[in-house]
């Protein structure tokens, strides 16, 4: 039997001992320690730890999102943006589900709801992925009594309706018209006041995303070898301190190391970051520019895809171009990769004659 004091303090103390297990806890509330009493008593007679109050007291989905959060943040692994988006959006639409309320139908309406909305079988499948992280670090790391089995067979059942599946690849390139009347637009537009014909040049030839290029600083270059180190670059597996170097060069049409010590010329100074603007602004700005002189369907992000490619038609192996990009293998580096097929009529002119090709002409 599980016993209540009321402490000096006003709060009320309960002790269990049941099967040769004792646990003890203090509530504000006589009636969350008779809960919890009972909640205790019942794990014992099913071979189980009784759970702390702290758990006792999570009642619906947006409880575990929130100790998720703190957990992550006690360990100096706070959500990032992307992350943090998706656990608000789980928030708003689940947050208030009772714990054993969230079972299968609910997820699979849940998806259906959310792929009504808009959001695209990748989207839709992080959305569920996030959900099942949640429920599987709260039974985890907090022994709540909650199986993350209802959501595997959500996504199964969200699979085959069509709703969760692999994004579309895209191969959207820009052709050398369309670069061209860019940077006219650009460069003809007086109120601009950002350097987005240099940073476009700049996207291209580094491959990089545009929140990397808006974010090095001129403390990242090496002058000497014409190095950039771009820091905590974007990785699947690791979120901070994945650093790479990367050369600047011009090897893909545009030359690099010239685009940053012009950029340094018109700021007059090389402190700081070395593109000082604001990631938003930047986008905004090219797809102004796209709408206005009629380039259709192309992202920032597909300069990424470009600059690949283009190194790719130069010759560069994958190894040598996964120097530039932070790739880690060929298969994440195929969905950056759209080669041109005429581009191998140059490469074949410029390839040296094989052994055999030569023994063959004699």
């Amino acid at each position: 039997m599980a016993s209540i004091t009321k402490l000096p303090s006003g709060a009320y103390r309960v002790q269990i001992r049941r099967k040769g297990r004792y646990a003890s806890e203090t509530f504000l509330r006589r009636d969350d320690a008779h809960r919890w009493a009972r909640q205790a008593e019942t794990r014992v007679d099913q071979g189980l730890a009784p759970n702390k109050s702290s758990v006792s007291r999570l009642q619906t989905f947006g409880d575990l999102i929130d100790l998720h959060i703190t957990d992550m943040c006690e360990v100096g692994k706070p959500p990032r943006r992307s992350k943090a988006a998706t656990l608000t959006t789980l928030k708003r639409d689940l947050g208030k589900e009772r714990i054993g309320h969230l079972d299968r139908q609910k997820l699979i309406d849940y998806g259906k709801m959310r792929a009504d909305q808009g959001a695209g079988p990748v989207t839709l499948g992080i959305d569920i992925g996030v959900i099942k992280m949640i429920i599987t670090h709260a039974a985890a790391v907090h022994g709540l009594d909650i199986s993350p089995e209802p959501v595997d067979l959500a996504r199964v059942a969200l699979k085959r309706l069509g709703l969760i599946g692999k994004g579309t690849e895209r191969d959207r390139r820009p052709t050398t018209d369309e670069l061209n009347r860019l940077f006219r637009c650009f460069d003809d537009n007086e109120r601009l006041t950002l350097p987005m014909t240099r940073i476009v040049k700049f996207a291209v030839t580094t491959a990089m995303r545009l929140d990397e290029i808006c974010r090095v600083e001129w403390t990242d270059l090496d002058v000497d070898r014409r190095m950039l180190l771009i820091r905590d670059r974007k990785n699947p597996r690791n979120k901070t301190g994945n650093d790479q170097r990367i050369p600047l060069f011009a090897a893909s049409g545009f030359d690099a190391w010239v685009l940053v010590t012009d950029q340094a010329k018109e700021l007059g100074h090389a402190r700081g970051r070395i593109f000082p603007y604001n990631s938003r602004s930047v986008g905004t700005a090219f797809r102004r520019a796209c709408v206005e002189v009629s380039v259709k369907d192309l992202h920032f992000h597909d300069l990424r895809h470009e600059g690949t490619s283009r190194l790719f038609e130069a010759g560069f192996a994958i190894e040598q171009v996964s120097l530039v990009t932070g790739h880690k293998d060929w298969k994440m580096l195929r969905r950056y990769t759209h080669i041109r097929p005429e581009t191998l009529h140059r490469l074949a002119a410029s390839r040296a004659p094989s052994p055999l090709e030569t023994r063959v002409a004699e």
